[in-house]
């Protein structure tokens, strides 16, 4: 059987398609997108990007309806957003298997919190799959579509940072189509008043004591020295193994519903029973509810963070292997690439001394200094509705608002800012809304959205304007300057501030590092007019820095998109040929 070196995320796309899966719907997220785009690729997938999750979820939901496998890809904070549709689910249950990704992200990498997508699995009533690793990913996703269709329900698939994103040899085997199966009608199964939701939750709970008493082929048993048993799942499973060689090990490839009989059979074989997983104590909690004493748990390993084998070995009181420390370096923050459009506009609204409601996308970076420009980061689309209570409690305090700015990436906005301009629009709101258009989704890897007119596969399709929507949704004033002109940008700013009502400003610039046709020669500062007032530096642009009393500028790095110059009184910054 071949075999191919694999990101965990293009494993579990392999698996997918292994599976027979024919529609993959997704919004794109950190650690999960690379699932979806690598499945793509297969031209037996159909694959789409989603305006977000809750969408993308109802979508492959439909199509298991309909009788074809379906795959929802998402990170763990995009299971908020489709946990309407999610706990519903586990009660109408499925035609055609259906398993949803949730990809977590301990440490916070790239995440505003640490949450644990297996708290989702457990109040939905959905069982969880936990992979260790590339070739289990693959396994553990054809694993689901039969538990899927066998049980009647859709399942999840966690992964975590470490396993989406590192590499591990895994296997290639052939698609099996999975034929579309027949749809008959049942409204007590799909339509769920209460009177049918009452009917299908007592198989809900059949289902998951079914499940939890199997042998389904998900728990491996390493028996080696009796005085130390761990139980665990997961990347802490890879973590057990290096630190602890000789201990005895219970992996748990399902996490909800647990293996209650597996686990309490190996609790009687071990001296010291050990739980170690990462983020919340969702296994150790339901082990103790069994009578089943947990001699190291959450205790010790904590609930922040990543755990590491050193980590662990330190648990054990165990010597840690020498580790060469590196000299002493400076600490290197994520900033806006060189030629951000987003610079500008902070760099306007840090002038204006404006209060600023952010959301998640790049634009975020502009909370840190030298812009320190956004005062709140929340969730997705929760931007434009922080404005509109914010702009209300100001004012009940006596205190004039109108230097308040609400931002919001294209992707963002088209996710779940629309229906919060809508709201503005109808309670007579006074905000103004600057969407940050880059014509892409830009942090989670430049992923098209509805606004830029491509799909998945860069295929030309329809362009939602993002002008005529705001119109739409009954905004007074919708203006559109070019996000590089920071003249421009501050008038517009300016006169809506001036204006009650909802105005809406969409300063639009392609992505820095996709517009390459608009890059231009590097810049120069002439050292002989620079009179070193760091105008510039306030920017932020990592391509400036400031050396024997005047700005330089590292022509590796500047794109010449000219916001430094445009920010010069002196007129010292010039093209490199003057």
């Amino acid at each position: 059987m071949p075999q191919k070196l694999m990101l965990g995320n293009e494993a579990a796309a392999r698996g997918a398609w292994e599976a027979g899966v024919r529609l993959v719907s997704s919004y794109p997220g950190t650690p999960s997108t690379e699932i979806t785009e690598y499945a793509s690729k297969y031209p037996e997938i159909y694959a789409e990007w989603a305006a977000n999750e809750k969408v993308a979820l109802e979508v492959a939901a439909g199509a298991s309806m309909g009788g074809a496998r379906a795959l929802c890809c998402m990170k763990h904070v995009g299971v908020n957003v489709a946990a309407d549709p999610l706990y519903t689910l586990s009660y109408t249950g499925v035609n055609g298997g259906l398993v949803i990704v949730a990809a977590d992200d301990p440490g916070m990498h790239s995440s505003q919190n640490e949450q644990d997508s297996r708290m989702h699995a457990r109040a939905s009533q959905v069982p969880m799959l936990e992979p260790s690793d590339s070739e289990e990913c693959r396994l553990y996703m054809k694993k689901a579509f039969e538990i899927s269709e066998k049980y009647d329900c859709p399942v999840m698939l966690r992964t975590t940072t470490r396993i989406a994103h590192a590499r591990s040899m895994a296997q290639m085997e052939d698609r099996q189509e999975a034929p579309v199966k027949d749809y008959q009608k049942n409204v007590s199964k799909w339509v769920m008043t209460p009177a049918f939701a009452k009917m299908r939750h007592p198989v809900v709970e059949a289902r998951m004591d079914a499940l939890s008493a199997e042998d389904n082929g998900l728990v491996c048993l390493e028996m080696r020295s009796c005085e130390i048993g761990v139980i665990c799942s997961g990347m802490a499973y890879q973590y057990v193994r290096e630190a602890l060689p000789g201990a005895s090990i219970l992996k748990l490839g399902m996490v909800n519903p647990l293996p209650k009989n597996a686990i309490v059979d190996f609790a009687g074989k071990v001296r010291k029973l050990c739980v170690i997983e990462e983020l919340e104590p969702v296994m150790e909690e339901q082990i103790a509810s069994w009578g089943v004493r947990v001699d190291i748990g959450k205790k010790d390993t904590g609930r922040q963070g990543e755990l590491s084998g050193r980590k662990i070995r330190t648990i054990f009181g165990l010597d840690n292997p020498e580790v060469i420390e590196s000299p002493g370096m400076p600490a290197r923050p994520p900033v806006l690439c060189p030629g951000c459009p987003h610079r500008g506009v902070y760099a306007v609204l840090s002038k204006l001394k404006c209060t600023v409601t952010g959301d998640i996308g790049c634009y975020t970076l502009g909370s840190s200094a030298p812009l320190s420009a956004v005062d709140s980061v929340l969730c997705m689309g929760a931007s434009v509705g922080m404005s509109q209570g914010f702009d209300r409690a100001r004012k009940w305090a006596g205190e004039d608002s109108r230097k308040l700015v609400a931002v919001i990436g294209d992707s963002t906005f088209l996710h779940s800012g629309v229906t919060s301009l809508l709201s503005a629009s109808y309670n007579r709101a006074n905000i103004t809304l600057i969407i940050l258009d880059n014509t892409t989704t830009g942090m989670t890897g430049h992923q098209p959205n509805p606004a830029t007119g491509f799909d998945i596969h860069g295929e030309p399709t329809t362009r939602i304007d993002l002008e005529e929507l705001c119109r739409a949704c009954k905004a007074d004033s919708v203006v559109t300057v070019p996000a590089d002109d920071m003249a421009k940008v501050e008038a517009a700013v300016r006169g809506a501030l001036s204006e009650t009502g909802v105005s809406v400003i969409i300063a639009r610039k392609a992505c820095a590092l996709l517009d390459k046709k608009s890059r231009k020669d590097p810049l120069h500062i002439q050292p002989d007019i620079c009179r070193g007032c760091r105008s510039c530096m306030r920017l932020g642009c990592p391509a400036i820095a400031f050396a024997d009393g005047h700005a330089v500028i590292d022509p590796s790095l500047c794109v010449g998109c000219g916001l430094c110059s445009q920010t010069c009184a002196f007129n010292a910054i010039v093209g490199r040929n003057v």
